[in-house]
């Protein structure tokens, strides 16, 4: 026992009555101001997000559940009927109020959230209001709606409890109702049982099979070790001769942490003979008080009881969950009024359009350059985003790919001898010359401008996409502006890149236009010389070292059969050029034997006729490579690659820097005068700034949200002291819940304490609430911008 709240000198009997005084002073203010939230949250529809403590009940059709309801408030006022009667969700708040002598007939009355200020003082017009609000909704074909209506009841003869009437559930549909009606109800019913604040009020016939009883199924699902379920079973006084329902109120054959309430319902004919609610709660009272199965158990049953449980068990609920509640209004507050100034007000006056025009540029200009800067707030960590794409376009992709080419690739040992030959005339080179190096270095300079002109449009498409991406949500308020905005930038953009495209094409030309072989890093001609001599050296090595293995294998060629061959190599040509065949060729001592002046004769006549062949139209070197020629081609190609190896240096720096400059630095410097130049016009303020309509309602919606969270959060400020320092343990009867000790249940559900109970708080002369600033206060006037 909590010395906090019992005296050690006060016997149980006083100890007992102080807990009942301090829980009713509790119930009593917490309840109506949860209800009161409702009432607040109610404005949002199904839009609200935030749970608030509440008490569904469910069951199946035609189980009870209104005659439960009816029996709580003590009067008649729900819809009746032999199929299903409650179609719409029925927030009933019950508030107990002080008798009134005076005006005896004016205790009782009830209000309807949809008909402020009307007060219905006769219950049968309740009763038609709620047929009439639901057939508006739901058609009167007994379709069902999930959209609630909201009863409130003044009463002093009711205790502080609030409850939401839910339609049962069916099998079969009737009248306009669909094919899955039994699918939607029980959807709609775990909609609001699922949540953690909400008490199931689980409603069951006790002469159907309980341990099938589909409020308890349903409740299961929602609420798997059954800590926020109270089971409520009906009709006991019909169940059939022999049987009771003891086990179940004690919680033996499904145990809840919150335990049984056995009620006695009023039959049909009761209700056709107009029995009143005062008389059934006496039957039922004289019923459990006679019948053997619940003698013991006679304060856990009957209306009077569910009543008290209800208002105990909500109020240690609202405690526990009303700090959490807080903490998410507040959160809620804070996103809302900063999604409020999002969306800033209208603007009508020209004065004020031109400054929000002038202001939107002005961020939009800001934005796109901390994109391109790597400044946003925003930075990807999935991705490379703004500036760091131009920046891998530039190295991994542009200056990658120039070092990956080979500037001989394309230029073949061919294609080298041809130039140096047709560079040397009708001599024979002494040197290599300069022309054939200089014509094939420029060659290759020039496939430098295509991946250079590529690389602008890149970098070009990259802005294109940043400017599409800069306040793109702020933006969605303003389609015509967006619009208009996108052209003039694309516009800006393609004449930013013209010069860019324009300075390129002159460093590739200026590279071209004059080949510096004076530079430091230029390879030369002494040291050219050095390293293709060595190139050409080894080469020849392997390839004698290779002929030499061919050759061992051939037989020798005779002598004379070799001197032939260099008499007459001389006499063989190239390119069509040949000396006819000698026949008959003598020796020289032969020749010049006396005598012999007709065989000279013969073969004066025999010289003279030598005939050449017409040159070919195309003239191409011998096949064969001599070895002043492989040297020729090695040294050409060192000179090549060694000097586009600085010309491409040179382009990988320089061209970047021209796209830098000319076309994304530009941007960022220009971009914002341009946009003032072409859209800052008086005429065009009013088309420029109008939204569309569903910005409208979405700006009213988040007004009205952000209103309902301040009335909300004002509300809980009203809280008072105790229901933030009201102890543990107080209770109305020996356990904290008034429950019996039931089966299977952890001991610590019995050790005086409630499963609802909140720590001990250390005292406060003042509300821990009170004073306590609103976390935000819009001005009404934000600017979106």
């Amino acid at each position: 026992m909590d010395d906090g709240l019992y005296s050690s000198s006060a016997p149980p009997s006083t100890a007992a009555a102080t807990a009942a005084a301090a829980a009713a002073a509790v119930g009593s203010s917490v309840i109506p101001i949860v209800n009161k939230l409702q009432d607040i949250f109610s404005q949002l529809g199904s839009s609200s997000t935030i749970d608030l403590p509440q008490v569904a009940v469910v069951g199946s059709q035609s189980s009870g559940k209104s005659s439960v309801l009816e029996a709580l408030v003590g009067r008649d006022f729900l819809p009746r009927g032999s199929d299903i009667c409650t179609r719409r969700p029925l927030v009933l708040q019950l508030v107990h109020q002080p008798r009134r002598p005076a005006d005896a007939e004016a205790d009782e009355w009830g209000e309807f959230l949809h008909l402020p200020g009307r007060r219905f003082y006769d219950f049968r017009e309740i009763r038609r209001e709620i047929q009439a609000e639901t057939d508006r909704e739901a058609g009167g074909n007994k379709g069902v709606s999930d959209k609630q209506i909201r009863l409130k009841i003044y009463s002093p003869n009711v205790l502080n409890i609030t409850l939401v009437d839910l339609p049962g559930i069916t099998k079969v549909p009737v009248g306009d109702q669909p094919t899955d009606i039994e699918a939607r109800i029980r959807t709609m019913i775990l909609s609001y049982i699922k949540h953690k604040t909400c008490i199931i009020l689980a409603v069951s016939p006790a002469n159907a099979d309980l341990s099938n009883s589909d409020a308890l199924q349903i409740a299961r699902n929602a609420d798997p070790d059954g800590s926020r379920t109270i089971g409520v079973i009906t009709k006991l006084d019909i169940m059939d001769r022999g049987t009771d329902a003891r086990n179940f109120l004690l919680g033996n054959v499904i145990p809840l942490r919150l335990g049984y309430v056995g009620v006695v319902n009023r039959s049909q004919q009761d209700i056709k003979s107009d029995l009143s609610i005062k008389e059934a709660l006496a039957r039922e009272e004289s019923f459990f008080r006679t019948h053997p199965a619940y003698n013991g158990l006679a304060q856990y049953c009957g209306i009077p009881q569910l009543a008290k449980k209800l208002n105990q068990i909500l109020v240690q609920h609202i405690k526990t969950v009303l700090p959490g509640l807080k903490s998410r209004i507040s959160s809620q507050l804070t996103a809302t009024a900063k999604d409020l100034s999002f969306y800033g007000d209208p603007v009508e006056s020209k004065a004020g359009q031109g400054a929000k025009l002038l202001n939107i540029l002005a961020k939009y200009c800001e934005a796109f350059s901390s994109m391109v800067e790597g400044k946003n707030e925003d930075i990807s960590t999935i991705e490379l985003s703004g500036g760091a794409r131009i920046h891998y376009i530039f190295q991994s992709i542009y200056v990658k790919s120039l070092e990956d080419v080979d500037p001989c690739e394309d230029v073949t040992d061919e294609d080298i001898r041809m130039a140096i030959q047709n560079a040397t005339g009708p001599r024979s080179a002494l040197f290599v010359p300069e022309v054939p190096f200089e014509v094939l270095v420029r060659r290759q300079i020039s496939r430098l401008l295509d991946p250079s002109l590529q690389c602008a449009g890149f970098i070009y498409d990259e802005l294109v996409k940043m400017s599409h991406r800069c306040l793109a949500v702020e933006l969605q308020q303003f389609p015509l502006l967006r619009r208009s905005m996108d052209e003039v930038i694309g516009r800006f953009l393609r004449d930013g890149l013209k010069p860019a495209q324009d300075m390129i094409a002159h460093i590739i030309e200026m590279e071209a236009d004059y080949i510096n072989t004076s530079h430091p890093n230029f390879i030369g001609g002494s040291k050219a010389v050095e390293q293709a001599q060595q190139q050409v050296r080894s080469s020849r090595l392997a390839a004698v070292a290779r002929r030499e293995g061919v050759d061992a294998d051939k037989p020798q060629a005779s002598v004379r059969t070799q001197k032939s061959r260099v008499l007459l190599g001389g006499r063989t040509g190239v390119n069509g050029v040949v000396t006819d065949h000698i026949q008959g060729l003598r020796p020289a001592a032969e020749a010049e034997r006396p005598g012999s002046s007709a065989a000279t004769s013969h073969l004066e006549h025999s010289l003279s006729t030598i005939q050449l062949r017409e040159p070919p139209a195309v003239l191409k070197p011998s096949e064969s490579q001599s070895e002043q020629e492989a040297l020729e081609i090695a040294i050409t190609k060192l000179l090549l690659k060694s000097y586009y190896n600085i010309v491409r240096k040179n382009v990988e720096d320089f061209v970047p820097k021209a796209i830098m400059h000319f076309l994304v630095n530009h941007t960022k410097r220009e971009l914002h005068n341009y946009l003032i130049t072409k859209l800052y016009r008086d005429d065009l303020f009013a088309d420029m700034l109008r939204e569309p309509e569903e910005i409208t309602i979405k700006r009213r919606q988040i007004r009205d949200t952000l209103k309902v969270l301040q009335q909300a959060y004002k509300t809980l400020d009203e809280i008072p002291l105790e229901a933030d320092t009201v102890e543990r343990g107080y209770s109305l009867d020996s356990d904290a819940t008034g429950l019996p000790r039931a089966h299977g249940l952890s001991s610590s559900f019995h050790d005086g304490s409630s499963p609802y109970s909140t720590p001990k708080q250390p005292r406060s002369r003042k509300s821990s609430h009170s004073g306590e600033q609103l976390p935000f206060n819009p001005d009404a006037s934000g600017n979106g911008f």
